[in-house]
C-alpha cells in the first residue's frame, strides 16, 4: 500500500535559479511564469524538459525560436511553469517570457528580438458567442421556405 503512494507521486526537482532574471509572458489565456540564467541550455516548463511537456514538433521550434535569432541556443537555462490554455497559448507565453527575460540580460538583444515581434505580446484572443448568432460570427442556417 505505502509502495504505490510513493511511486505515483514524481520528484520535484530542484533547480537554482538564483542569480536569474525574471519575465511573465502571455498568449491567448496563457500565461509564462519565465526565471532565466546563464547555463547549458536546458528548459524545464511545469518541472518537465519541454521536450516532455510540449508533444508538438512545432512548437520546441516556436520555444527555441528566441534563441535560434541571437545565436546563443545552448547559453541560457529555462525555468518556467505554465497555467491556463492549451499547448499552443502555452508555447506562445513561453517564447513572449523567454524574449522579454532575454532582453533583462542584455538591452542589446532588443532591436534584434523586436524586429521578429517576440517582445510584443499577442493580443489576438477567442471572440465571444453573440446572441443569436451559432458561434461569434456564423449565423444559424437561412430557409427562404
Amino acid at each position: 500500500m505505502e509502495n504505490t503512494q510513493t511511486a505515483s507521486k514524481t520528484p520535484k526537482l530542484k533547480l537554482d535559479f538564483k542569480d536569474s532574471k525574471y519575465a511573465t509572458g502571455r498568449r491567448k489565456t496563457s500565461i509564462a511564469k519565465v526565471w532565466l540564467k546563464k547555463g547549458s541550455g536546458k528548459i524545464y516548463v511545469n518541472g518537465k524538459l519541454f521536450n516532455e511537456y510540449f508533444s508538438s514538433e512545432f512548437h520546441h521550434l516556436q520555444i527555441t525560436r528566441p534563441f535560434d535569432i541571437i545565436n546563443q541556443s545552448t547559453d541560457y537555462d529555462v525555468r518556467c511553469s505554465v497555467s491556463g490554455g492549451g499547448p499552443t497559448g502555452q508555447a506562445g507565453a513561453l517564447v513572449h517570457g523567454i524574449s522579454k527575460a532575454l532582453v533583462m540580460f542584455d538591452e542589446n538583444l532588443k532591436s534584434t528580438l523586436k524586429t521578429e515581434k517576440l517582445t510584443t505580446r499577442d493580443s489576438r484572443a477567442v471572440e465571444r458567442k453573440k446572441p443569436g448568432r451559432r458561434k461569434a460570427r456564423r449565423s444559424f442556417q437561412f430557409s427562404k421556405r
